[in-house]
């Protein structure tokens, strides 16, 4: 039996205007809680709550502030992808995006589902 974690991807679609996006944190916080490798793919609107100060403005109480949660996030070892197509048709530059974000296609995602990764879409 493997000693490495089983993965989860979780798919998130929305940005900072919908509450999807504050679900799926959380749901991506106790993937890591329980021991999974957690990655998040950020595509179409997802990619907005990575830019710098926009997830500031997100707080869908009785969860905690979507900044909050990006940043437990990959404090506690998760990966966050944003979308290349996506990012770039936003005008994002880089260093617009927190850092540590990994601006890439879906190759990376579809690596992770080869090795047998559980997807969650959001």
């Amino acid at each position: 039996m493997s000693t490495e974690p089983r993965e989860l991807v979780v798919v998130i679609t929305h940005g900072i205007d919908h509450e999807l996006s504050s679900a799926a944190m959380t749901i991506a916080l106790g993937g890591l809680t329980a021991g999974l490798k957690v990655s998040i793919f950020l595509t179409s609107s997802g990619v907005d709550i990575v830019r710098r100060g926009a997830a500031d403005t997100t707080h869908v109480k009785p969860l905690e502030p979507l900044a909050d949660m990006l940043q437990g996030f990959m404090a506690r070892g998760g990966v966050l992808w944003a979308c290349t197509p996506c990012v770039k048709s936003r005008g994002y530059a880089p260093e617009a995006l927190l850092e540590g974000v990994v601006v890439t296609g879906a190759s990376l995602m579809h690596e992770a589902l080869k090795r047998g990764a559980a997807t969650l879409s959001f």
